[in-house]
């Protein structure tokens, strides 16, 4: 693999990471603010309410990502098959003006003459 495109993997990894984190710690956040309004329970509770809130926000954000991965690798191919399309397009294009200049400019000579 070339370096820079190892360097770019590494810090898209890297940007991941702090990216996951940020959200675990929202959650946690999140479930702190929540069991908070709840002044009743025991410290105990507290804990395991904001245990059970955090375990369910990280797995629903885990589903959610794993479902928009999915669904941004079936817009690349989609992408990429437009694009493959659309080049061979451009290129008969060029290749019939390139050769219909080419027979006016030879059907010009010959009338020329």
């Amino acid at each position: 693999m070339e370096p820079d495109k190892e360097s770019a993997r590494g810090l898209a990894q890297v940007e991941g990471y702090l990216l996951w984190n940020a959200e675990v710690e929202e959650a946690r956040r999140q479930a702190r603010s929540f069991t908070g309004s709840l002044p009743w329970l025991t410290t105990a509770q507290r804990e395991d309410v904001e245990r059970v809130y955090v375990a369910d926000r990280v797995e629903l954000c885990r589903d959610t990502l794993t479902r928009i991965a999915g669904r941004a690798v079936e817009l690349r191919g989609e992408y990429t098959e437009r694009y493959e399309r659309l080049r061979a397009r451009c290129v008969a294009l060029s290749v019939l003006t390139v050769a219909g200049m080419g027979g006016a400019c030879a059907f010009l000579a010959l009338v020329s003459r």
